[in-house]
């Protein structure tokens, strides 16, 4: 069974009222506040829910207190940098993906931010969604799916508003314009819902456009539970955020994903792990390298049928994470690569590099699904020495393979075939390296005989045919 959200927000989406949407569907409240506690922030946090109404309607309202409300004489936390954020965030005790889901918001922010003020997103002031009631919106959502073992998200299309908001930078209109760009960088469907005021925050919006998988209608599901989450307005509709979560069968998952929705493109969520609610898993810029348009999965790490990804092809958005290190130990990256593939990598490579003062090191390229990106990410920050990680998306053509047996004298080998795209004609064809290997133990004859053997015999066949 595979568990799904869906965020419905016709007044809107903003942190908190996610949060209390969250605590609403069964979120502990105290499960949040020691996790939050464990951030080590410069000043108390304290949470609170209250149930409210809302035009008649009750739902859950938190509120996120900090000692400098109301207090003139305690100093208010500095404007962060996103590296500010992410050193908080990255040392503190957490889920692992409730770690990646929230560093992978915040990079979604500075790039919104970034590009509004045509500066890099490392240099980016965070203001508002750098304060801290806003850090514990954003680690405080990502906490709560992962509690409630979400597998994945989808949300409703975002109303924009209207009006004016006061901000940092004086009065912007609504949308504000991090919340615009952050829409357009997802491409997420929008529309005017005749209401007054700012209605998805910079946070709301970066919530929904980095963990939703797409936006639309609901998925199909057997529902569950509703969390039932307020806002701070006053609307001729109830301010709420409803939160709908349920469970559904892997093919029907399947053809739900095929149905009429908008899909983000290009996404960058993180991949949900199916695990109960209670249990959690463990926790720069050279030149980019494009991902090779007929790359080969790394055949140690991949099934010895056809699957069902080798079987479509097309073009398809991956995320290519790269970063490079001088000071790792080569003992450790055969352990890393079993690290990044069982954590979903589509293949991971390494490559010797000169680094500054001349030190030789090693730069390590992995190349995942977008949903993945994130474990990945996490895996290369807490298996190696390095300090960072570089992400782009790239777009490359995937050819149709398939595994075909092919008869020689000694056994049978597998000859992995690809096809032209739009076609039913083999391009090319290369025998599994493990079939040729089993072979040449076998019967004692050297792996290059085999190999060799297979290439001509298969090259005959399709002259024949």
């Amino acid at each position: 069974m595979k568990t799904l959200a869906f965020v419905d927000c016709p007044t809107g989406i903003s942190g908190d009222m996610c949060l209390g949407a969250l605590v609403s569907a069964g979120v502990p409240l105290d499960y949040l506040q020691t996790h939050i506690d464990q951030l080590q922030l410069p000043e108390t946090v304290q949470l609170r829910a209250m149930s409210v109404r809302k035009n008649g309607i009750a739902a859950t309202k938190v509120d996120v207190r900090l000692p400098h409300e109301g207090h003139a004489d305690v100093p208010h936390p500095p404007v962060r940098h996103l590296h500010d954020i992410v050193q908080i965030i990255a040392q503190a005790p957490l889920p692992e993906r409730a770690i990646a889901w929230s560093l992978a918001i915040f990079r979604r922010l500075a790039q919104a931010e970034g590009a509004i003020h045509g500066i890099d997103p490392q240099q980016v002031h965070f203001h508002e969604v750098g304060a801290t009631d806003a850090i514990v919106d954003i680690v405080g959502t990502c906490l709560g799916f992962d509690w409630l073992g979400i597998d994945e998200l989808h949300c409703a299309p975002l109303p924009t508003g209207t009006g004016t908001v006061r901000a940092a930078h004086g009065r912007l209109p609504v949308p504000a314009p991090a919340v615009l760009k952050l829409m357009e960088m997802a491409q997420v469907p929008i529309y005017n819902a005749g209401l007054t005021g700012e209605l998805v925050t910079p946070t709301g919006a970066a919530i929904a456009t980095e963990l939703a998988t797409r936006f639309g209608e609901p998925p199909t599901m057997q529902l569950q539970k509703i969390g039932l989450g307020a806002g701070n307005k006053e609307l001729p509709i109830p301010n709420i955020l409803r939160l709908w979560i349920g469970q559904v069968d892997q093919l029907s998952a399947k053809a739900s994903a095929q149905a009429n929705t908008t899909q983000i493109a290009p996404t960058h969520h993180p991949a949900p792990q199916n695990h109960a609610p209670h249990e959690h898993p463990p926790h720069e810029h050279p030149p980019h390298h494009h991902v090779p348009d007929e790359h080969m999965p790394h055949e140690s790490h991949h099934s010895h049928t056809t699957t069902e990804r080798e079987a479509q092809a097309g073009r398809e958005t991956v995320t290519v994470l790269e970063t490079q290190v001088d000071d790792l130990s080569p003992q450790v990256i055969g352990y890393l690569y079993d690290r990044l593939f069982a954590a979903g990598a589509l293949d991971v490579f390494v490559q010797p590099v000169m680094m500054k003062k001349s030190r030789p090191g090693h730069l390590l390229v992995v190349i995942a699904d977008p949903p993945q990106a994130a474990t990945c990410e996490m895996v290369l920050l807490t298996e190696t020495t390095t300090l960072g990680v570089r992400r782009t998306d790239q777009t490359r053509l995937r050819l149709r393979r398939e595994l075909v047996p092919l008869q020689l004298p000694w056994g049978t080998v597998r000859m992995k075939v690809a096809f032209l795209p739009n076609s039913d004609r083999p391009l090319k064809a290369h025998p599994e390296y493990e079939d040729c290997a089993a072979i040449a133990q076998q019967h004692h004859r050297p792996w290059r005989e085999i190999h060799d053997q297979a290439l001509v015999q298969w090259s005959q066949q399709q002259g024949c045919q």
